[in-house]
Protein backbone atom coordinates (compact mmCIF):
# COMPACT_ATOMS: atom_id res chain seq x y z
CA UNK A 1 0.00 0.00 0.00
CA UNK A 2 1.27 3.46 -0.94
CA UNK A 3 1.39 5.81 2.04
CA UNK A 4 1.45 9.59 1.77
CA UNK A 5 2.94 11.37 4.78
CA UNK A 6 0.95 14.57 5.31
CA UNK A 7 1.73 17.73 7.23
CA UNK A 8 -0.93 20.21 8.31
CA UNK A 9 -0.09 23.91 8.19
CA UNK A 10 -2.72 25.68 10.25
CA UNK A 11 -4.43 23.80 13.09
CA UNK A 12 -7.55 25.93 13.46
CA UNK A 13 -11.09 24.71 12.88
CA UNK A 14 -10.74 24.00 9.17
CA UNK A 15 -7.42 22.26 9.61
CA UNK A 16 -8.63 20.07 12.45
CA UNK A 17 -12.32 19.43 11.74
CA UNK A 18 -11.98 18.96 8.00
CA UNK A 19 -8.45 18.23 6.83
CA UNK A 20 -7.12 16.23 9.76
CA UNK A 21 -10.44 14.45 10.34
CA UNK A 22 -10.66 13.28 6.72
CA UNK A 23 -7.00 12.42 6.32
CA UNK A 24 -7.23 10.30 9.46
CA UNK A 25 -9.87 8.13 7.77
CA UNK A 26 -7.87 7.66 4.58
CA UNK A 27 -5.92 4.39 4.59
CA UNK A 28 -3.24 5.86 2.33
CA UNK A 29 -2.39 8.72 4.72
CA UNK A 30 -0.15 9.04 7.72
CA UNK A 31 -0.34 12.35 9.58
CA UNK A 32 3.25 13.16 10.49
CA UNK A 33 3.56 16.90 11.16
CA UNK A 34 1.48 19.79 12.48
CA UNK A 35 2.17 23.51 12.39
CA UNK A 36 0.49 26.53 13.90
CA UNK A 37 1.82 29.88 15.17
CA UNK A 38 -0.15 29.08 18.31
CA UNK A 39 2.09 26.13 19.01
CA UNK A 40 -0.30 24.60 21.55
CA UNK A 41 -2.73 23.86 18.73
CA UNK A 42 -0.09 21.96 16.79
CA UNK A 43 1.04 20.12 19.92
CA UNK A 44 -2.53 19.09 20.68
CA UNK A 45 -2.73 17.29 17.32
CA UNK A 46 0.72 15.79 17.76
CA UNK A 47 -0.40 14.21 21.02
CA UNK A 48 -3.26 12.51 19.17
CA UNK A 49 -1.53 11.41 15.98
CA UNK A 50 2.18 11.45 16.79
CA UNK A 51 4.76 12.95 14.49
CA UNK A 52 6.21 16.43 14.97
CA UNK A 53 4.85 19.85 15.86
CA UNK A 54 6.15 23.20 14.61
CA UNK A 55 5.47 26.88 15.18
CA UNK A 56 6.89 27.96 11.83
CA UNK A 57 5.77 26.53 8.50
CA UNK A 58 9.34 26.91 7.26
CA UNK A 59 10.49 24.40 9.84
CA UNK A 60 7.77 21.94 8.85
CA UNK A 61 8.81 22.23 5.19
CA UNK A 62 12.34 21.20 6.18
CA UNK A 63 10.96 17.92 7.55
CA UNK A 64 12.05 15.28 5.02
CA UNK A 65 9.40 12.92 6.34
CA UNK A 66 6.60 15.08 4.86
CA UNK A 67 5.41 14.21 1.33
CA UNK A 68 2.46 16.58 1.09
CA UNK A 69 0.92 19.45 3.03
CA UNK A 70 -2.47 21.02 3.56
CA UNK A 71 -2.38 24.81 3.72
CA UNK A 72 -5.13 25.86 6.14
CA UNK A 73 -4.00 29.40 6.97
CA UNK A 74 -5.40 32.91 6.57
CA UNK A 75 -6.00 33.78 2.92
CA UNK A 76 -3.09 36.18 2.55
CA UNK A 77 -0.59 33.39 3.31
CA UNK A 78 -1.91 30.81 0.84
CA UNK A 79 0.43 31.81 -1.98
CA UNK A 80 3.52 32.33 0.16
CA UNK A 81 3.25 28.96 1.88
CA UNK A 82 2.14 26.99 -1.19
CA UNK A 83 5.06 28.30 -3.25
CA UNK A 84 7.53 27.53 -0.45
CA UNK A 85 6.09 24.02 -0.07
CA UNK A 86 6.35 23.28 -3.77
CA UNK A 87 9.91 24.56 -3.81
CA UNK A 88 10.63 22.24 -0.88
CA UNK A 89 9.41 19.29 -2.93
CA UNK A 90 6.02 18.80 -1.28
CA UNK A 91 2.67 18.25 -2.93
CA UNK A 92 0.17 20.91 -1.82
CA UNK A 93 -3.53 20.99 -1.05
CA UNK A 94 -4.40 24.66 -0.54
CA UNK A 95 -7.63 25.88 1.02
CA UNK A 96 -9.73 28.28 -1.04
CA UNK A 97 -9.45 30.98 -2.16
CA UNK A 98 -6.29 29.89 -3.94
CA UNK A 99 -4.88 33.41 -3.67
CA UNK A 100 -5.91 37.02 -3.24
CA UNK A 101 -4.30 38.55 -6.35
CA UNK A 102 -3.76 37.46 -9.94
CA UNK A 103 0.02 37.84 -9.89
CA UNK A 104 0.51 35.67 -6.83
CA UNK A 105 -1.66 32.94 -8.31
CA UNK A 106 0.48 33.06 -11.44
CA UNK A 107 3.53 32.55 -9.23
CA UNK A 108 1.85 29.56 -7.60
CA UNK A 109 1.18 28.00 -10.98
CA UNK A 110 4.77 28.58 -12.07
CA UNK A 111 6.10 27.10 -8.82
CA UNK A 112 4.04 23.97 -9.39
CA UNK A 113 5.32 23.66 -12.95
CA UNK A 114 8.95 23.95 -11.87
CA UNK A 115 8.57 21.62 -8.89
CA UNK A 116 7.15 18.61 -10.66
CA UNK A 117 4.77 18.28 -7.70
CA UNK A 118 1.00 18.85 -7.62
CA UNK A 119 -1.01 21.81 -6.33
CA UNK A 120 -4.70 21.27 -5.70
CA UNK A 121 -7.21 23.82 -4.41
CA UNK A 122 -9.93 22.73 -1.99
CA UNK A 123 -13.13 23.29 -3.97
CA UNK A 124 -15.50 20.61 -2.72
CA UNK A 125 -18.66 21.71 -4.54
CA UNK A 126 -17.70 20.07 -7.80
CA UNK A 127 -16.96 16.76 -6.06
CA UNK A 128 -20.40 15.93 -4.66
CA UNK A 129 -22.70 13.62 -6.59
CA UNK A 130 -25.53 16.15 -6.99
CA UNK A 131 -23.28 18.46 -8.93
CA UNK A 132 -21.56 15.73 -10.91
CA UNK A 133 -24.89 14.29 -12.05
CA UNK A 134 -26.10 17.80 -12.89
CA UNK A 135 -23.05 18.34 -15.07
CA UNK A 136 -23.79 15.05 -16.86
CA UNK A 137 -27.38 16.19 -17.48
CA UNK A 138 -26.13 19.44 -19.00
CA UNK A 139 -23.43 17.76 -21.11
CA UNK A 140 -25.93 15.16 -22.35
CA UNK A 141 -28.29 17.93 -23.48
CA UNK A 142 -31.13 17.01 -21.14
CA UNK A 143 -31.69 20.68 -20.34
CA UNK A 144 -31.12 21.83 -23.89
CA UNK A 145 -29.77 25.34 -24.21
CA UNK A 146 -29.05 26.88 -20.81
CA UNK A 147 -30.59 30.31 -20.31
CA UNK A 148 -30.05 31.30 -16.71
CA UNK A 149 -29.13 30.25 -13.16
CA UNK A 150 -29.16 31.39 -9.59
CA UNK A 151 -26.71 30.12 -7.01
CA UNK A 152 -26.32 31.05 -3.35
CA UNK A 153 -24.18 30.20 -0.37
CA UNK A 154 -25.08 31.73 2.94
CA UNK A 155 -24.77 30.96 6.65
CA UNK A 156 -24.44 32.95 9.91
CA UNK A 157 -20.70 33.47 9.51
CA UNK A 158 -17.38 31.99 10.69
CA UNK A 159 -17.65 33.38 14.22
CA UNK A 160 -19.86 30.43 15.12
CA UNK A 161 -17.28 27.76 14.33
CA UNK A 162 -13.87 29.45 14.00
CA UNK A 163 -11.49 28.61 16.84
CA UNK A 164 -11.07 32.36 17.48
CA UNK A 165 -14.73 33.33 17.21
CA UNK A 166 -15.28 37.02 16.47
CA UNK A 167 -11.52 37.59 16.76
CA UNK A 168 -10.87 35.25 13.83
CA UNK A 169 -8.66 36.25 10.92
CA UNK A 170 -11.74 35.80 8.72
CA UNK A 171 -12.87 39.27 9.77
CA UNK A 172 -9.54 41.09 9.42
CA UNK A 173 -8.97 42.61 5.99
CA UNK A 174 -5.18 42.46 6.25
CA UNK A 175 -5.35 38.67 6.72
CA UNK A 176 -8.52 37.63 4.91
CA UNK A 177 -8.52 40.30 2.16
CA UNK A 178 -11.95 39.00 1.13
CA UNK A 179 -14.86 38.15 3.43
CA UNK A 180 -17.95 36.19 2.43
CA UNK A 181 -16.92 36.45 -1.21
CA UNK A 182 -13.60 34.73 -0.57
CA UNK A 183 -15.13 32.25 1.86
CA UNK A 184 -18.36 31.34 0.07
CA UNK A 185 -18.64 33.22 -3.21
CA UNK A 186 -15.56 31.61 -4.70
CA UNK A 187 -17.10 28.17 -4.13
CA UNK A 188 -20.15 29.10 -6.17
CA UNK A 189 -18.08 30.77 -8.87
CA UNK A 190 -16.10 27.55 -9.19
CA UNK A 191 -19.28 25.47 -9.21
CA UNK A 192 -20.94 27.41 -12.02
CA UNK A 193 -17.81 27.19 -14.18
CA UNK A 194 -17.75 23.45 -13.54
CA UNK A 195 -21.44 22.86 -14.21
CA UNK A 196 -21.77 25.03 -17.29
CA UNK A 197 -18.39 24.13 -18.76
CA UNK A 198 -17.61 27.66 -19.83
CA UNK A 199 -16.06 30.83 -18.50
CA UNK A 200 -17.65 33.93 -17.02
CA UNK A 201 -16.99 37.01 -19.13
CA UNK A 202 -18.85 39.84 -17.41
CA UNK A 203 -19.37 40.52 -13.71
CA UNK A 204 -21.47 43.14 -11.94
CA UNK A 205 -21.97 43.25 -8.18
CA UNK A 206 -23.31 44.95 -5.10
CA UNK A 207 -21.29 44.15 -1.98
CA UNK A 208 -21.82 45.35 1.58
CA UNK A 209 -20.40 45.25 5.13
CA UNK A 210 -23.54 45.63 7.22
CA UNK A 211 -23.96 42.42 9.21
CA UNK A 212 -20.78 42.19 11.33
CA UNK A 213 -19.93 45.25 13.40
CA UNK A 214 -16.67 43.59 14.49
CA UNK A 215 -15.54 42.92 10.90
CA UNK A 216 -13.89 45.01 8.20
CA UNK A 217 -14.50 42.64 5.25
CA UNK A 218 -17.54 42.03 3.04
CA UNK A 219 -20.37 39.99 4.53
CA UNK A 220 -23.04 40.21 1.79
CA UNK A 221 -22.83 40.17 -1.97
CA UNK A 222 -25.17 39.78 -4.91
CA UNK A 223 -23.53 39.41 -8.32
CA UNK A 224 -24.75 39.15 -11.88
CA UNK A 225 -22.67 36.99 -14.20
CA UNK A 226 -22.68 36.50 -17.98
CA UNK A 227 -20.88 33.57 -19.60
CA UNK A 228 -19.34 32.95 -23.00
CA UNK A 229 -22.60 31.67 -24.49
CA UNK A 230 -24.64 34.50 -22.95
CA UNK A 231 -25.98 32.51 -20.00
CA UNK A 232 -26.92 35.08 -17.34
CA UNK A 233 -27.36 34.38 -13.66
CA UNK A 234 -26.97 35.55 -10.09
CA UNK A 235 -24.48 34.56 -7.42
CA UNK A 236 -25.13 35.42 -3.78
CA UNK A 237 -22.68 35.05 -0.89
CA UNK A 238 -23.64 35.93 2.66
CA UNK A 239 -22.58 35.67 6.28
CA UNK A 240 -25.96 36.96 7.45
CA UNK A 241 -28.26 33.99 6.87
CA UNK A 242 -29.17 33.68 10.54
CA UNK A 243 -31.14 30.50 10.15
CA UNK A 244 -30.81 27.48 7.91
CA UNK A 245 -27.72 27.38 5.71
CA UNK A 246 -28.40 27.89 2.01
CA UNK A 247 -26.13 26.22 -0.54
CA UNK A 248 -28.56 25.98 -3.43
CA UNK A 249 -28.29 26.24 -7.19
CA UNK A 250 -31.07 26.32 -9.80
CA UNK A 251 -30.33 26.09 -13.52
CA UNK A 252 -32.92 26.97 -16.17
CA UNK A 253 -32.78 25.48 -19.67
CA UNK A 254 -35.03 25.17 -22.70
CA UNK A 255 -35.96 21.58 -21.80
CA UNK A 256 -36.24 21.82 -18.03
CA UNK A 257 -34.96 22.99 -14.68
CA UNK A 258 -32.35 21.54 -12.32
CA UNK A 259 -32.75 22.24 -8.61
CA UNK A 260 -29.69 21.34 -6.55
CA UNK A 261 -29.49 21.31 -2.73
CA UNK A 262 -32.61 23.49 -2.72
CA UNK A 263 -35.09 21.00 -1.26
CA UNK A 264 -34.97 19.48 2.22
CA UNK A 265 -36.03 16.02 1.02
CA UNK A 266 -34.47 15.76 -2.42
CA UNK A 267 -31.01 17.16 -3.04
CA UNK A 268 -31.38 16.70 -6.81
CA UNK A 269 -34.53 17.54 -8.75
CA UNK A 270 -34.95 17.71 -12.51
CA UNK A 271 -38.28 18.98 -13.81
CA UNK A 272 -38.58 18.50 -17.55
CA UNK A 273 -40.60 20.68 -19.83
CA UNK A 274 -42.28 17.51 -21.15
CA UNK A 275 -43.51 16.53 -17.68
CA UNK A 276 -40.60 14.30 -16.66
CA UNK A 277 -39.66 14.62 -12.99
CA UNK A 278 -36.56 13.09 -11.41
CA UNK A 279 -36.10 13.38 -7.65
CA UNK A 280 -33.08 11.97 -5.85
CA UNK A 281 -31.29 12.38 -2.55
CA UNK A 282 -27.59 11.80 -3.05
CA UNK A 283 -26.63 12.81 0.47
CA UNK A 284 -26.13 16.54 0.18
CA UNK A 285 -23.03 18.51 1.06
CA UNK A 286 -20.92 19.16 4.15
CA UNK A 287 -22.22 22.09 6.20
CA UNK A 288 -20.99 24.05 9.19
CA UNK A 289 -23.49 22.70 11.70
CA UNK A 290 -22.52 19.78 13.91
CA UNK A 291 -24.34 17.16 11.86
CA UNK A 292 -23.07 18.56 8.58
CA UNK A 293 -19.46 18.45 9.73
CA UNK A 294 -19.69 14.65 9.89
CA UNK A 295 -20.08 14.44 6.12
CA UNK A 296 -16.89 14.24 4.11
CA UNK A 297 -15.92 17.17 1.92
CA UNK A 298 -14.32 14.58 -0.41
CA UNK A 299 -11.46 17.01 -1.06
CA UNK A 300 -8.77 15.21 0.93
CA UNK A 301 -9.66 11.83 -0.56
CA UNK A 302 -9.55 13.28 -4.08
CA UNK A 303 -6.14 14.82 -3.41
CA UNK A 304 -4.65 11.64 -1.99
CA UNK A 305 -6.19 9.42 -4.67
CA UNK A 306 -4.57 11.55 -7.35
CA UNK A 307 -1.17 11.26 -5.68
CA UNK A 308 -1.44 7.54 -5.06
CA UNK A 309 -2.60 6.79 -8.61
CA UNK A 310 -0.20 9.32 -10.16
CA UNK A 311 -3.10 11.19 -11.78
CA UNK A 312 -3.75 14.90 -12.21
CA UNK A 313 -5.55 16.46 -9.25
CA UNK A 314 -9.23 17.22 -9.99
CA UNK A 315 -9.02 20.93 -9.09
CA UNK A 316 -5.87 22.35 -10.63
CA UNK A 317 -4.31 25.70 -9.85
CA UNK A 318 -4.94 26.91 -13.39
CA UNK A 319 -8.62 26.11 -12.97
CA UNK A 320 -8.98 27.56 -9.47
CA UNK A 321 -7.35 30.82 -10.52
CA UNK A 322 -10.25 31.50 -12.90
CA UNK A 323 -12.76 31.14 -10.07
CA UNK A 324 -10.88 33.63 -7.90
CA UNK A 325 -10.73 36.01 -10.86
CA UNK A 326 -14.55 36.15 -10.87
CA UNK A 327 -14.51 37.19 -7.22
CA UNK A 328 -11.79 39.80 -7.77
CA UNK A 329 -13.81 41.20 -10.67
CA UNK A 330 -16.91 41.32 -8.48
CA UNK A 331 -15.04 43.29 -5.83
CA UNK A 332 -13.76 45.64 -8.53
CA UNK A 333 -17.26 46.04 -9.95
CA UNK A 334 -18.61 47.11 -6.57
CA UNK A 335 -15.70 49.49 -6.06
CA UNK A 336 -15.99 51.17 -9.45
CA UNK A 337 -19.79 50.78 -9.90
CA UNK A 338 -19.09 49.33 -13.35
CA UNK A 339 -19.49 46.01 -15.10
CA UNK A 340 -16.09 44.29 -15.30
CA UNK A 341 -15.60 42.62 -18.65
CA UNK A 342 -13.18 39.76 -19.07
CA UNK A 343 -11.35 38.60 -22.17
Amino acid sequence: MIMINVGIIGCGSIGVKRHIAEYEENENVKLVAFCDPVIERAEAQQKIYGGASYKSYKDLLMDSNVDAVSVCTPNYMHAEISIAALEAGKHVLCEKPMGVAMDEMDRMIEAERKSGKQLMVGHNQRLIKEHQVARDYINEGRLGKIYSFRTAFGHPGPEGWSVDGKDSWFFKKEEAVMGAMGDLGVHKADLMRYLLGEEVLDVGSFISKEAKEFSDVDDNAVCILRTESNIVGTLQASWSFYGEEDNSTVIYGEKGVLSLLADSEHSFIFTGRDGEVVKENYGGIQTNDEAGQKKKSLVMDAFINALVNEERVPVTAEDAKKSVEIILNALESDRTKKIITGE
